[in-house]
């Protein structure tokens, strides 16, 4: 995709997974001040990234769609088409 990344995860590390997403800075505020899981991007630019850790107090269809809303973050975008002569 671009060499554009939308998600991060350490599987082999010990303790819960956590899940580290881009997303919109609004959300990100709302989201940390509204579940005790959901902290600033580790390692990451702390505006435009959350870390998750997953089993806590945010419901997995949340996650879900904070995956999906971070892919559409970063997707290449279509291009617009120039207009050629007449």
């Amino acid at each position: 995709m671009g060499g554009k990344i939308f998600a991060l995860s350490a599987l082999d590390a010990d303790g819960p997974l956590q899940l580290s997403l881009k997303i919109d800075p609004p959300l990100g505020e709302d989201l940390r001040a509204s579940y005790a899981c959901v902290r600033p991007g580790y390692h990451l630019n702390k505006k435009h990234w959350v870390t998750i850790e997953v089993g806590g107090d945010v419901p997995d269809e949340l996650i879900e769609g904070l995956v999906e809303d971070s892919y559409d973050l970063v997707k290449p975008r279509p291009r617009r088409g120039r207009a050629g002569p007449a």
